[in-house]
């Protein structure tokens, strides 16, 4: 070996630099990854870059060519990344702080841009927190906390997230979404009040709705009045006997049997509230 080493030396030093050299040819460019090939600072060529409704396998992801030493790569994430807003008090329209936590989904899709902006997606990261929590605050200032407890909630989603899309597209990301985890008043005396204040409104409706409740039954209870008076009223004039019959035979009931029967009444035959009784 020694004696092939001797005379076969530099063929070797040879072989090793050209294997070296070819296999610094060649990257590998991941399905998850888009590769970014910068030559003298400028990008070149763009590797597996992100296609909408591309399938999996045809996105150009594999092996691919640069010139050593003078083309440099930057992988940059193809997948769908999380950027996590830090947790911040916001002051809506009713006055009341909330404690509000959000997160925002996006993705790179203009790798040449990242690079020549913000050169990593670590540092777009840094530069869409600040941006999220100011629209975040912006946005929500405007709406009130009730407003966040209903439908009206997903419209202020939206206008968040096209807010934060516009300002991701100068470095080349795009925001797919936009949501709230808590939004939370403080605790202590401002979580106090404001459920004193809840309260009352709540208070206050359940009596609205209770003397409109009342008024109805006395407008309902009025008209029955007048049409049983009305009807009372056409039934003694179409026949007076029937109706006088009619009547006391109700004073009757209520009279005698209206406890029972227990009570016992002592009048004369003749007694006119007994007539009735005595036929025609």
């Amino acid at each position: 070996m020694e004696n092939v080493w001797q005379n076969h030396k530099m063929s070797l030093i040879a072989v090793a630099a050209l294997i070296v050299a070819a296999l610094s040819t060649v990257i590998v460019v991941p399905e998850t990854q888009q590769a970014v090939i910068i030559r003298t600072g400028e990008p070149v060529a763009v590797v597996n870059k992100f296609k909408p409704n591309q399938p999996y396998g045809g996105t150009g992801a594999g092996i691919w060519w640069r010139i050593p030493f003078f083309d440099r790569v930057e992988y940059v994430d193809k997948r769908v990344l999380s950027l996590d807003m830090q947790p911040q008090q916001v002051l809506s329209t009713d006055q009341l702080r909330l404690n509000v936590d959000a997160y925002a989904r996006y993705r790179i899709i203009d790798p040449v841009k990242l690079v020549q902006t913000a050169g990593t997606v670590e540092n777009v990261e840094s530069q869409l927190a600040p941006i999220l929590s100011s629209v975040v605050r912006q946005e929500l200032g405007r709406r009130s906390f009730g407003s966040l407890l209903t439908a009206e909630r997903g419209t202020t989603m939206q206008n968040i997230r096209k807010l934060l899309d516009t300002q991701s597209r100068e470095y080349g990301a795009q925001v797919i979404d936009v949501r709230i985890k808590r939004a939370d008043l403080p605790d202590g005396t401002p979580l106090e009040s404001a459920f004193a204040r809840m309260r009352s409104a709540r208070q206050q409706e359940a009596a609205t709705i209770r003397a409109g409740g009342q008024k109805n039954a006395q407008i309902i209870r009025a008209t029955a009045d007048a049409s049983a008076a009305k009807i009372y009223a056409d039934a003694y004039g179409k026949d007076p006997q029937f109706y006088d019959f009619y009547r006391a035979m109700q004073s009757y009931d209520t009279t005698f049997a209206g406890d029972g029967g227990s009570s016992q009444i002592i009048m004369s035959p003749d007694n006119e509230y007994l007539r009735q009784f005595r036929g025609r």
